[in-house]
């Protein structure tokens, strides 16, 4: 039964003052890839092979495979589908992209593919390092699906500290073979999606031993499965890790060798070398190993933070235009809780928070695919300011994406804890973010030591990266007005972020003239190293968020609505951390009231333009998967048809009264 919009969210949408459509396409990046967008969308979406007979939670952990890999195999055999009747001129990557790590997938395989390590990390590694007779040999049959790998790197006893790595990989020049082994129990690799049961290849980062010396990780494809019959190779201890908090369909493993031989040429050689005799030919720089690392690190940013906020967004948005609680005024009815000034606080920020990352991933993406051509030639400038932000921004919106899911969640009352609100599979999804492809603390640490290292250039005179130049100049920076101009706030956040690096470069460097060993001086200051970081990343996405307002050419009316939510972040993001900028910027404890008036202002003003701007992000019904969230409103409509799919509801009584309740309680008679 087809229903009507919702009177409520038909009158939110008359509100609006700027064109939806024209938010749309800039997001999109144009209007004929919203347009490709939306036909991609509809291809996949439409085919009725790829819908739930009954919703995901009710599947047992193994169903849920197999349901993953069945629907895995139908998406792709329609990609080629896809590829041979469509001329929109998107090569397959952005179509396993759309698939894998975007909104599409995410609609089908609503808990995780065990195919996307196959097409994220295992094909671009061998692109990456591999040399062009070994991208010849690999790549064309793992794109064509005759083989299907994964990424092994962590292991049970290591993660993000990948020289510690204990998988050993030693050269036999006798047989020009490689033997791998797994000494100890923390060496088994532990995490890689599809390892358990989906996939027979892999790449395996494992300690290179040639000539009785050990040269480091190194990146060698292994043949885990036969590929007829999928038993493991001989050698192989292989399987899947268990049920997680979400994710429950990626098909996690474990991996074990024991004396496992490979070719000498599995040895992915685009960089480092081993010759026949064992004679090692060391890579130009060891960091070019780490380029998948910092690749996915780019694609987390790019792809699935924006994506996950703005869908909690977007759900928490319509919701609270539907639903009416409590009295405003007594007599006058219930209001909409997306007037009550604590709703705004709770999911306007999330909007805000889902354009600034998209903006910050632009400029990261950008840099990225520079430092990689650059790469090819040798030029290594850039890497390190490239590892540095993939770091930082991975863990700072990684942990603000899983908060604002969590606040959307709230704002949805008791409903939002439902399966069929969405919530809880996107608070797993945003959750594992932060731990996977490098823990936050640890990455922000990592972004740290660059930091510390510009600062040193600062002080020296030396030239500094575009993303770091501020060091040489925060503390002349002026104020104006807080309340009107946007540059102020910016120079706020940089004068922050300054400070606080140099104070713990200052300490750091006192320590150590005390007579502390460096690295003892590097641990005690961990707490403020990774607070200065994060104010770093913070000033960045700010700035991203300024550039691009001054910058697009887009009507007045939609300008006016992105300046007042760049406004609104920078005053939520100010007065969470009021005591930073009292301490190190401009800012006066007589500005603080300002600052609050800001925010409370924006709020009144996005208002009008809440469901607007969520209906910009041109998210539909099945992807989004929520009943809270659905275009036309009709919400409680949903909640009800959804409780109805519990296969508790297909039976009047269930057979555990007859079994258990009903002896019970004749028992007690």
């Amino acid at each position: 039964m087809k229903l009507n919009v919702n009177e409520d969210l038909k009158k939110e949408r008359l509100k609006c003052t700027f064109n939806t459509e024209e938010l749309t396409n800039f997001l999109d990046g144009g209007a004929d890839k919203t347009l490709n967008r939306r036909n991609l969308e509809s291809f996949f979406l439409s085919d009725i092979n790829l819908k739930d007979k009954i919703p995901m939670e009710y599947l047992s952990h193994k169903e849920r495979y197999e349901e993953a890999v069945r629907k895995s195999c139908i998406l792709f055999k329609k990609v080629n589908e896809w590829q041979q009747n469509n001329d929109s001129g998107s090569n397959s990557m952005d179509v396993y992209k759309s698939l894998l790590g975007g909104s599409v997938g995410s609609a089908i395989i609503k808990d995780g593919s065990p195919f996307a390590v196959h097409y994220v990390m295992f094909i671009p590694t061998i692109m990456g390092q591999g040399t062009l007779e070994q991208q010849g040999e690999w790549v064309g049959r793992a794109f064509s699906n005759q083989i299907i790998g994964t990424y092994a790197q962590t292991e049970l006893g290591h993660g993000t500290f990948i020289r510690g790595l204990e998988t050993i990989s030693t050269y036999d020049p006798a047989t020009e073979e490689f033997v791998l082994n797994s000494p100890t129990l923390t060496s088994y690799k532990w995490w890689p999606g599809g390892l358990g049961h989906t996939c027979n290849y892999a790449v395996v980062i494992a300690q290179l031993y040639t000539q009785g010396k050990c040269y480091g990780i190194h990146p060698f494809i292994v043949q885990l499965r036969d590929e007829e019959t999928w038993e493991p190779m001989p050698g192989i201890k292989i399987g899947e890790i268990g049920g997680k908090l979400g994710m429950n369909s990626t098909n996690n493993g474990f991996l074990a060798f024991n004396n496992v031989r490979i070719p000498r040429m599995n040895m992915l050689m685009k960089n480092a070398q081993v010759l026949k005799d064992g004679t090692y030919k060391k890579s130009v720089n060891d960091k070019l190993t780490y380029g998948t690392m910092i690749f996915v690190r780019v694609v987390i940013v790019r792809d699935l933070v924006s994506s996950y906020t703005s869908k909690a967004a977007i759900i928490a948005t319509r919701y609270s235009c539907v639903r009416r609680q409590s009295e405003l005024k007594p007599g006058a009815g219930e209001p909409q809780i997306i007037d009550y000034q604590t709703q705004q606080y709770k999911i306007f920020p999330a909007i805000a928070i889902s354009l600034a990352y998209k903006f910050a991933a632009s400029w990261l993406w950008d840099v990225y695919n520079d430092v990689t051509s650059q790469l090819e030639q040798g030029v290594l400038e850039r890497l390190p300011e490239l590892h540095a932000m993939a770091c930082c921004l991975k863990a700072v919106s990684t942990a603000d994406a899983a908060v604002a899911v969590t606040t959307c969640r709230l704002a949805c009352g008791g409903h939002g804890y439902m399966n069929c609100s969405n919530f809880p599979n996107m608070y797993a999804m945003t959750s594992a973010t932060e731990t996977y492809e490098g823990e936050n603390t640890v990455l922000l640490l990592q972004t740290a030591r660059y930091l510390m290292k510009a600062c040193q250039d600062a002080k020296s005179g030396l030239k500094l990266t575009e993303t770091v130049l501020y060091l040489s100049n925060f503390k002349s920076l002026r104020r104006k007005n807080w309340i009107t101009d946007l540059d102020c706030i910016g120079n706020a956040f940089l004068q922050v972020a300054g400070s606080k690096i140099e104070n713990c470069y200052f300490a750091i460097n006192q320590l150590i003239n005390s007579g502390m060993s460096q690295e003892d001086a590097w641990n005690v200051t961990t707490i403020k190293l990774s607070k200065a970081t994060e104010a770093h990343c913070r000033a960045f996405v700010i700035q991203s968020f300024i550039t691009t307002i001054k910058t697009v050419h887009l009507s007045s009316e939609l300008m006016k609505v992105l300046t007042e939510l760049c406004k609104l972040l920078c005053a939520h993001w100010m007065l969470n951390q009021m005591g930073d900028f009292l301490q190190y910027s401009n800012l006066k404890p007589s500005d603080v009231p300002s600052i609050q008036s800001l925010l409370e202002e924006c709020l009144k003003r996005i208002r009008p333009n809440a469901v607007g701007l969520v209906d910009s992000f041109d998210v539909r019904d099945e992807i989004l998967g929520s009943a809270l969230g659905v275009y036309d409103g009709n919400v409680y409509e949903r909640l009800i048809e959804d409780a109805n799919k519990s296969p508790l509801n297909q039976e009047p009584v269930n057979e555990s009264f007859h079994k258990y309740l009903k002896p019970y309680l004749k028992s007690n008679l």
